[in-house]
């Protein structure tokens, strides 16, 4: 018998409503997350890619309870991450984790950040006086590939690559099970990403911990997922294998970004396909797929029939009418 998944995301959405409007009118929403669904097993990491816009930040910002839901559910083993509150948040918040795109605005520059990374310890009381703390946050450097003796310094003094080394110490000093990665390599140099890659893999395989992997660039996201998701529009619009979409996409959508990734070799095998236009609005989302009027294979259906999810028996799943 399997053992159930470590999260479960169940029709999760993300509604934000603007500000203003008519007198007696409804108030607009922007739909970041509109009815997204997916699972991640203890120890697997799960892909996330799409444009900007396509909902991919607020999505983890929903599963860290940065930002409340709107509707669905986020069950950590279990429980409902979406609706918790008081001790009850507390507790899954030590399970759930996240590393940011920006390490430096994400750290405090009057603290050192042997400081940074101890607050977590201090705030969930997982060391019981100042020489067990500074033990603690020794070993989360020296785990991260850091100097013990750097943390006594200052963000400031710190290089890209070694602040997202110290954001991941942070996140691992509370020893969750799931990290958030949100673009955490995105705005490295491509070697310094590969060193941070390589990092968040040698972890995983001594913690066991999962990861959301969330990046633009195809290709390592295909080197860090065993599966990956597809978002446009608030919406996934496939899934399965990372390696096979990446090889094999279905989704005119995933088509079009895999055709354009230069690090992915050959693109895919795929001819380049150029999108046309901006993604829609996720305040006013077109009518039927959320695609046709950026699609080069759109038919009359597709700008009035929302597609159904259609999950395949070979894992792979997709939202398509020209998809069988």
């Amino acid at each position: 018998m399997n053992a159930p998944d470590l999260i479960q995301v169940e029709d999760l959405k993300v509604h934000f409503p603007l500000r203003g409007g008519l007198p007696g009118r409804p108030r607009e929403v922007v739909r970041a997350v509109d009815g997204v669904s997916f699972a991640v097993a203890d120890g697997e990491t799960v892909g996330v890619v799409g444009e900007s816009g396509c909902g991919k930040s607020t999505l983890a910002r929903a599963l860290t309870r940065l930002v409340n839901p709107t509707g669905g559910r986020i069950l950590v083993e279990g429980t409902d991450l979406a609706r918790a509150r008081g001790m009850a948040l507390r507790g899954l918040r030590r399970k759930v984790q996240m590393v940011f795109q920006d390490p430096y605005s994400s750290l405090d520059p009057r603290l050192t950040v042997g400081e940074s990374v101890g607050e977590a310890l201090a705030i969930h009381r997982l060391t019981h006086g100042r020489e067990e703390r500074r033990r603690r946050i020794q070993g989360l450097f020296e785990a991260v590939g850091l100097d013990a003796s750097q943390a006594e310094r200052y963000p400031h003094e710190f290089s890209g690559g070694q602040r997202q080394r110290i954001g991941l110490a942070r996140a691992l000093a509370v020893e969750p099970r799931f990290i958030v990665c949100d673009e955490a390599v995105s705005a490295l140099d491509v070697s310094i990403q590969a060193q941070i890659v390589n990092l968040l893999q040698d972890i995983q395989a001594v913690r066991g911990i999962a990861y959301l992997f969330i990046a633009h660039d195809l290709a390592v996201v295909e080197h860090m997922a065993r599966r990956l998701l597809v978002m446009y529009l608030g919406k996934v619009v496939e899934s399965g294998p990372a390696r096979e979409v990446c090889r094999a996409p279905r989704h005119p959508y995933t088509q079009a970004l895999v055709s354009a990734a230069p690090r992915l070799a050959g693109g895919g095998g795929l001819p380049r396909m150029v999108l046309g236009g901006d993604p829609p609005s996720p305040i006013h989302p077109p009518a039927g797929c959320p695609f046709h009027p950026r699609c080069p294979v759109a038919e009359a259906r597709c700008r009035v029939e929302m597609p159904a999810w259609r999950q395949g028996a070979d894992a792979r799943g997709v939202a398509c009418h020209l998809v069988p």
